[in-house]
Formats: C-alpha cells, structure tokens, sequence
C-alpha cells in the first residue's frame, strides 16, 4: 500500500475518531465495470461524514470467508426458528437522495464504489431476481438481479442472532440514511419511516416509539452492526431463510401495484363502474395508467378480460392485473300472475288464490298482495292485486276481478272461526268472554327456583342488579333497559364459595336484544327459549373451584347496549352445590371482575317485579272435555292461576310474582272435543309472543304484530273429526301484559 493511500485512510479514521462510525458501502467483487445503483447518502444533522471506504483487496469474498466460532450457529435464523424458507411479515422500501456536499474547511471523505461483477451461471441459479437481495450467511456477499456485491463485513450470528453490514443492506435496499451527531444516532429513512440506532444498544426507535432488538448494535472494524430483524420487522420486509444454501432473501420489489374491482352483476347494455386500487411501496405517486380490453358498456352478453396498470413516477409500471369479466344476457322482469279457484263466489265464501308468477331465473324475492281476502263479505266486483319482484329490483304487477254476489255463505263470525289460519288473528266480541264458563283446573308444580331480574327495568347507573344464591335446578329472568347515557354490558357471574368443585349446567338459552322494541325482544327472547328446549343446542358445562368466579350465561354480555336499548333472557340451569349470583351492568369497557367490589345494589322502581320464587313450573294436566261448549282457561290472574310467592334477597321482603312471568306452564288436555278452536285472547293489554302446541311453535299473531285486548284473538290449534289430546307449553313473554286466557270455541258446521 503506498503512502498517498496510507495517508486517506489515516485521514479517514482520524474523521470517524471525531465523529460517529456510519456504514459501509456495499462494493462489488469487480471493478471491471460499473453497476447503476441506488445510493443512500450519508447525512448529519449538524455534522455529515462519510464512512471510510474499504478497498477491493480488503474486502473478504464469499468463498474466502473462513469459519468462525459460530459456524455451529450458522444454521439459526436471522432472529427467527422458521423452518427453510418460511414467509416472515411483509415490506415498502422507499426513495433515493442526494449527496451532500462537504463542509467548508474539512476534506470530503472518499465515496464508497459500487462496482457489480457479472454473475457466473452458477451465481445466477443462486441469486435472485425483481429487485430482491440475498444474503449470504457468514459471508459478507450479496446478490441482486444476478449480480454479486460486497458487504463491509460478512453477516455474522452472535449469540443466535443475525447480524448484517446497516450500510451495505441499505445501500441495496435503496433507503435514506444519515448520522445525528448530537444523539449519536444512525438513521435509516425510508418514505415516512424513520429508524434510530445508538451502538452497544438494544434499544432502537422506529418513529419515535421504543422497540427492543435481540442484540445490541455494534462497530466491526469501522462497520456499523445491527440485527437484520430489526430492520425486516420494523419495515415489514418480507424475507425466507434457506438453511441448506444458508441464504436469506429479503423481497424488495420496489413496482406500484395496480387492481380493479367491477360490480357483482354485469347485464349487456348496463354502464360498468370501474373501483381503481393501486400504491407503491416506496410512497411514490402514481402519474399514469392504462388499460386493455376496458369497456364502459358491454354491447353482447359474453367473457371478456380486463387488465390494468399503474406507473409511479420513478417511471416504473405495475404487473398487468387482469380480471375475467362475465357479461350476462339483459335481466328480464318478472312476470306477475295468479288466479282463482273461482270467478264468482258467496259472501263469506272462501277464496282460494293460486300464485302462478314466473321469472326466467326463478327468483323471485318478494312477493306482495293486495286486497287478497280469505272472503268478502260486501256484495260486488272485488279487484285482487299481486305484485312480485326479482333478485335484481325488477317487478312487475298482475290485477284481477272477481265478483262477489249477494248471497251469504258464512257470517263474517263463522268464517274466522273456521278458516283464520294458526298463527293469524281475527276481531270478535271481547265483551262475551268474561261470561264463558272457566275451566275448573288445578296444577301441580315442579322445582325449579325463578330469579325474576326486572327491576329497575329502567336502569339509570351502574351496579348490580340482582344477587342471589341457588343449587339445583334454576330459571333466569332477566329483563333491562339502558338509561345510563353510555354503552354498557350485562353480565351474570357465578361465584362458588363452597370448598368443592361445583359443575354449573347451562340446559338451554333464549336470549334478544339489544333493541330499542321491548316486545320485540320479549317475544324473541321466549321464542328461542322454546326452540333450545327442542333442540338442546344450546347446552353448556362449566367446573367452577372453589373460591373461583366466573362468567355464565355469556350471550348477555356478547353485545354492548345503547342507550335506550333492551335485553331480554330466559334460560334454565343446574348446579350441584350452592352457587352465588350477581347480574350486573357496568360500562362496556369494564372488566366485571374488578368492579364487582365497588357497584352499588340498585333499588327496584316500584313498578316492575323481581324476586326469587320457588316451583316456577306449573304443570296443568286437565281429563274433562274441553271444546263441547265455549270456555276459557285463565293464565296470570292472580285467581286461577295465583302468583308465585317469594322474597326480594336485596331488599329484604316478601315479594309477588304479579302476572307470573318467567312462569313456564306445562298444559296437557286429554280430551278436546271434536271441531274445537282453541285460541289465544289477551285481556291485560296487548300481547306478543309464542307458544307451543303439540311440539310447534305457533306465533300470538304473526308478522311481528301484536293481540290486543280484548277484542282479538290468535288461532292455536283447530282439532278435526275426533277428539285429540292437546299439549300447549306457554310463558308469559316480558314487554307484554297479563292476564291472557285459552278459549275453547266449538266450531260452526261446514257448508
């Protein structure tokens, strides 16, 4: 080495003795020709220093590289245990800048060279292609697009970790990097990212938040050092590991990325609206973009493909993206139509409607009549209107007269009787019920302990709700409004104080809410509670230790409530040993644990009920014909069918359960005589909800509407030429009003 060149290198050093050590170049293994590269610029934010240059003969080739103590090691992952090439999180390398020049008065540290050497064809196979970088284990070679460059140092493994050159990877990786002098920090830019690093510190910063690397940063030989990991994670470069070629592949492709979406549906002649996607990783703009076979308007049904792409504005396209496009023939409309089993018919006379619309993808969606009465009951011509549209908005209407003459088949009383169907209701004179004779039943009951939980039914403020403490066979009742002002959860948490094991047994769940309808989800909630009873799906079993709490009934606290909105649930439970209940609502982001301790017990309103109440089954069995005159059997009067009796454990008193809800009765009529309707009739106020008879659930008015009192009634059952014996499962659903009564009408004779 002659003494001009002894002399830089002695000045170079001097140089970074004053200041910070900033990375290598990386260089390539011939200088024979020169390879067009992005260049990192060295930067300061008070003071900017090159890094000194190593020459070609200083600088270790890969198959030179000699083993090192940690040639056992060399086979660990960079700071990962993925198996050979396993996809590690994803990346955007960004931007280029300029070199800064000197400042005044100090001599410009040499420029690192980036010289490639053509690849052998050997090389080739190993290296990679589209812009991405590998790295060679123990070695300071790297390859790119086929060619092979030189790190200042070769990757090493300290300690199972991953080290690599900072200035040859960002060098390849084409990132900004510059050197704060009053920190003493290394910086990596790369678009909006900024990463920090201090040597002998396992502390680095990526925009401004503190992460921890697997090692400490550190100087080899005037080469900053730092774990490749913490490079990949904190850019989200993607990279696989190949231990049998003991390489690692960082995927830096650099193209903007182009897609495009099209409506679902594409009928000829329809307008396509094109939905555009596209980025670059390195934060570019994208400035252009074209498109192939793009059409606003397909003329003829048929396959067609699109393709698009995208140009930043370093000028470099997007991969095509292309998509198969399925033009369908235009929609054509449904076809309404209908008839009837007539052209004229009696008042009172049943009409039978035959819907006979068409669509040419049989798909008809909705289907909506107009004035398609089960029977008129006003002489004259009647005109009936069906209406039906298609999956893709297309409708079309169908209208049709007939007549009605002025003789009477049926009054307008008999043909409800006879031809209302089950689950629908119908008007009658309220005021005869009162009269009818009861049906002079008696029950027995079954154990099952109800705790009632509905009031406050308005809850204003955080707290609890109800307590309790239950073994065996336990019924759930729990019926909230939100009034708090915030979002907030319910939730039931069982505690087992006992020194045993308690197992809890959720036997079936009706759970609805939150909404804003408290029918709505008083009816929903006892119409899955009917359906779990059925299917048992919903069965649950849990082990609770000793001492422990923890969350049942968990579909109540799924959800967070608004304000205003309502739960409702039912559900029935076993546990072998005594378990301590609280329903509590807190603020959804609460843990429930935690703020048990400090809730307050609520108070009751002083107009809704809760309470625990014991034998909350009545089981109804009644032998005498019912059906051969009218009768009616009362529910929830407090007379026939007289509340449960219970406490209130809160506040300390004896409670009445008015109207018995949560009460499951559990009616079995043997003999119903021959041509009977059985219906349902509200006599508190209206009443939405369900029942089952015979095994189905059969709607207390359907479509979502409710019975009123007193005037209506809704179709349960109609039994036929012989006498039945009819089972009928019934609670009284929250949001609704009791009493309620069963009617037993014999049926008028048919025409």
């Amino acid at each position: 080495m002659n003494l001009k060149k002894n002399l830089s290198i002695l000045t170079a050093l001097a140089v970074f003795q004053a200041f910070a050590v900033l990375p290598a170049s990386a260089q390539s293994t011939d200088q024979s020709e020169t390879t067009p590269v992005n260049k990192a610029t060295v930067k300061s934010v008070e003071v900017l220093k090159k890094e000194q240059t190593i020459s070609e003969s200083d600088v270790k080739s890969g198959a030179d590289t000699q083993p090192t103590q940690n040639d056992a090691n060399e086979e660990v992952n960079p700071g990962t245990t993925e198996p050979p090439a396993t996809e590690v999180t994803p990346v955007e390398p960004v931007t280029e800048t300029e070199t800064p020049e000197a400042e005044e008065g100090e001599t410009p540290a040499p420029t690192p060279v980036e010289v490639e050497q053509p690849a052998t064809g050997n090389q080739v196979s190993s290296g990679t292609t589209g812009g991405d970088l590998t790295l060679y284990m123990n070695s300071n070679k790297m390859m790119q697009d086929g060619k092979t460059y030189l790190a200042g140092q070769p990757m090493a493994v300290k300690n199972g970790v991953s080290y690599v050159a900072i200035r040859a990877l960002v060098d390849r990786v084409g990132y900004d990097v510059k050197y704060d002098n009053t920190t003493k920090e290394t910086i990596i830019i790369s678009g909006e990212d900024e990463l920090r690093f201090k040597t002998n510190s396992t502390i680095y910063t990526v925009n401004g938040e503190s992460r921890s690397m697997k090692g400490p940063a550190y100087q080899e030989k005037n080469t900053f050092m730092v774990p490749l990991t913490s490079i990949t994670q904190a850019l989200n470069i993607t990279y696989t590991v190949n231990q049998s070629a003991k390489t690692v592949v960082l995927n830096l492709n650099t193209k903007p990325a182009a897609s495009f979406t099209v409506q679902k549906e594409i009928f000829a002649g329809d307008v396509v609206t094109y939905t555009t996607k596209s980025s670059s990783p390195k934060g570019l703009a994208i400035v252009d973009e074209r498109w192939t076979g793009r059409q606003d308007i397909f003329d003829q049904p048929g396959t067609y493909t699109v393709t698009y792409a995208v140009q930043d504005s370093s000028g470099q396209w997007s991969d095509p993206y292309s998509l198969t496009i399925k033009v369908e023939k235009p929609n054509l409309p449904p076809v309404a139509m209908f008839t009837t089993d007539k052209e004229e018919y009696k008042m009172g006379e049943k009409i039978t409607y035959i819907d006979q619309s068409t669509d040419d993808e049989n798909a008809i969606t909705k289907t909506v009549w107009d004035n398609n009465a089960l029977a008129f009951f006003v002489p004259g011509p009647k005109t009936v209107t069906i209406t039906v549209t298609d999956k893709h908005g297309a409708s079309d209407s169908y209208t049709k007269t007939i007549n009605i003459t002025g003789e009477t088949l049926y009054s307008l009383s008999d043909f409800n009787q006879l031809f209302t169907p089950v689950g629908d209701k119908f008007t009658f004179n309220g005021g005869e019920v009162p009269a009818m004779e009861k049906v002079p039943y008696t029950y027995t009951d079954e154990p099952s302990l109800l705790i009632r939980s509905n009031s406050p039914e308005t809850v204003n403020t955080e707290g609890i709700v109800y307590q309790e403490s239950s073994f065996g066979q336990t019924r759930f009742m729990i019926h909230h409004v939100n009034n708090t002002g915030k979002r907030v959860k319910m939730y039931v948490i069982a505690t087992n104080n006992n020194p045993y094991t308690a197992v809890f047994e959720q036997q079936n769940m009706g759970f609805a809410g939150p909404t804003p309808f408290a029918t709505v989800a008083g009816k929903l909630s006892i119409d899955k509670w009917f359906k779990s009873i059925q299917t048992g799906v919903d069965t649950k079993k849990m082990y609770i230790l000793p001492g422990e709490s923890k969350l049942i009934l968990t579909e109540l606290n799924a959800i967070p409530m608004k304000e205003g909105q309502v739960i409702s649930l039912y559900s029935d439970t076993f546990s072998d040993y005594t378990l301590d209940y609280n329903v509590i609502m807190i603020e959804e982001n609460k843990d429930p644990f935690e703020a048990l301790a400090t809730l307050p017990v609520l108070d009751r309103d002083g107009v809704h009920n809760r309470g625990t109440y014991p034998n909350a089954t009545r089981v109804i069995t009644y032998d005498q014909e019912v059906g051969s005159k009218p009768a009616r059997l009362p529910l929830g009067d407090n007379s026939s069918d007289p509340n449960l009796e219970g406490t209130d454990p809160m506040a300390h008193t004896i409670a009445s359960n008015a109207g018995n809800f949560g009460v499951l009765y559990k009616i079995t009529l043997n003999n119903v005589a021959p041509r009977t309707l059985i219906s349902f009739n509200p006599r508190g106020g209206k009443y939405s909800g369900v029942a089952l008879v015979n095994g189905q659930v059969v709607q207390l008015a359907s479509d979502s509407r409710s019975l009123s009192a007193p005037n209506e009634q809704g179709v349960l059952h109609r039994t036929g030429s012989f006498g039945e014996s009819v089972t009928i499962i019934f609670s009284a659903a929250p949001g609704s009003n009791l009493p309620v009564n069963l009617l037993f009408t014999p049926l008028p004779q048919e025409k």
